[in-house]
């Protein structure tokens, strides 16, 4: 078999190429470039380090190594919809758009355009096929690293070419095995932030794009308590930066939620039992499952509300056009419009749902 390796310049991508060669596969590697003028816009992105890197891994391992540029399918396709949301009122998540899109939208569809048959990731989770041929996606054995989640919007038709050399490792494993191999990046910290963007944070990033519009920070109760940059600056469930001091009580502020209309921001104390704040039920809408037909009525679901969120029992009511009506087991904290809710059957992923903007800014239905 012929496979793609998408190189990041860290260790984790550097490892799956080295497991790749080991099972005597035909790799090549390749980084992708997906932004440009990063001096000027992004300062710590760390592009040129990472390209520097991936390449002196595909040396030192002894494959071919290419650079594709994206930058503008990025632009389009991965920037565009994040600044958008953020701009309506909700919160995308770029790395998991990224992976839809960009990684197993164009970066395998130029892969099975250069005649290989499958693209390799450094993500920690495991593609299994059982034994009626389908073709299904697990959790990593790592649970500190398990990647699953952001891969929750990817189709069908995507995972059956894609390859996840680490799924059956830990994180403590690649390293020792990146030191034994003297991998040039074996050393190397694991980059945080938004996708492909290195260090910067979301914040900074999106003042390239969205200009502020202060107006005024209020509580549940209507009380003017501050005034707001911009209402794209803050996310639901936010505690610090909002720029309102604790209370005689020392309790502490925490965004709850938005309105649009009147450009307010609206605070609460942080309380277990504030209803803006906690909730049980949600809907999701833009539901996409890796099964071959989207299920009519699930019982057996967990849901992941977050990324590091451990799974927890939900009931899920479909609601016709992509839409579902959520319950939690539990109340979640301030769960966000424009975030992904990924269904699990045990540790196998099923598929995910977007959460949906309600008039008051928040994802929660009304109670």
């Amino acid at each position: 078999m012929k496979v793609l390796v998408a190189l990041s310049g860290g260790v984790d991508s550097a490892v799956s190429a080295a497991i790749l060669l080991e099972q005597g596969l035909s790799i090549e590697g390749v980084y992708v470039k997906t932004w440009e003028h990063e001096d000027d816009m992004l300062g710590e992105c760390p592009g040129a380090q990472d390209l520097k890197d991936a390449k002196n891994v595909a040396a030192h391992l002894g494959f071919n190594f290419r650079i594709l540029n994206l930058v503008d399918f990025y632009r389009t396709h991965v920037v565009g919809p994040m600044v958008k949301g953020y701009a309506s009122g909700v919160t995308p998540n770029p790395d998991v758009l990224c992976n839809r899109e960009m990684k197993f939208g164009a970066l395998l569809e130029y892969a099975k355009a250069e005649g290989f048959e499958a693209l390799a990731t450094g993500h920690y989770c495991k593609r299994v096929v059982d034994e009626s041929g389908e073709v299904q996606l697990w959790e990593g054995a790592d649970k500190n690293k398990d990647q699953s989640y952001f891969l929750s919007r990817i189709t069908p038709e995507q995972l059956e070419h894609a390859r996840f050399p680490l799924g059956e490792h830990k994180k403590s494993e690649v390293r020792v095995k990146a030191q034994n191999l003297n991998l040039p990046v074996a050393a190397k910290k694991d980059s945080q932030g938004i996708c492909f963007l290195g260090k910067v944070k979301v914040p900074q990033f999106l003042s390239h794009f969205i200009k502020d519009r202060p107006g005024e920070i209020i509580t549940v109760h209507g009380e003017v308590v501050g005034e707001h940059l911009g209402l794209h600056r803050y996310t639901l469930g936010q505690r610090r930066g909002i720029g309102v001091p604790s209370n005689t009580d020392h309790k502490n502020y925490v965004v709850t939620g938005k309105d649009e209309g009147s450009n307010q921001l609206i605070v609460a104390f942080e309380d277990p039992q504030e209803e803006t704040l906690w909730a049980k039920e949600f809907e999701v809408s833009e539901l996409s499952f890796l099964s071959a037909e989207i299920p009519v009525s699930v019982s057996a679901f967990l849901g992941k509300a977050r990324y590091r969120d451990p799974s927890t029992s939900i009931r899920f009511h479909p609601l016709g056009q992509g839409k579902a009506r959520i319950v939690f087991q539990d109340p979640q904290r301030a769960l966000t419009p424009g975030q992904v809710l990924a269904f699990y059957e045990g540790e196998r992923l099923m598929g995910s749902g977007i959460y949906s903007l309600q008039k008051d800014g928040r994802a929660a239905l009304s109670a």
